[in-house]
């Protein structure tokens, strides 16, 4: 009972993605087209909320589930890295039609061919976790 607020949280994460259309292979086509402002208009909300998050967590010092600071570490601001990262990240989801939350707010709806491209992304990460310290900083 004690996660139960992760996994309400988790089904209307995946409402709101469902019915504003983020999961739609369409949009994301659209948006990697330049057809329809819809899907930047929603990732650009999605930016200024996670701002606005990050304000309020860091001026009211909020603690994490258990109890603990919430730190912010600084990033490594090497280029390379992040753009070689983009590109990547970018193609993969031109190439699926989704990112990391909707790959699995497609599978809820029953599109099982997302299987496929969860399995794509982990084996990524698994790859990137391997090579990490040898790729150019």
């Amino acid at each position: 009972m004690k996660s139960l607020k992760f996994i309400v949280t988790g089904v209307l994460f995946g409402i709101i993605m469902a019915k504003s259309e983020a999961i739609s292979w369409y949009r994301i086509q659209e948006m990697f087209r330049f057809q329809s402002f819809h899907m930047f208009g929603i990732i650009g909300t999605a930016v200024l909320l996670g701002a606005l998050a990050v304000y309020l967590l860091k001026k009211f010092k909020i603690r994490d589930y258990h109890g603990n600071p919430i730190v912010f570490q600084d990033k490594d601001k090497s280029f390379p890295r992040y753009l070689i990262g983009g590109l990547i990240f970018g193609l993969g989801w031109a190439l699926t039609g989704a990112c990391p939350g909707p790959m699995f707010v497609n599978i809820g709806y029953g599109y099982w061919a997302m299987i496929i491209v969860v399995l794509g992304s982990l084996v990524g990460t698994y790859i990137y976790g391997l090579i990490k310290d040898r790729l150019p900083h």
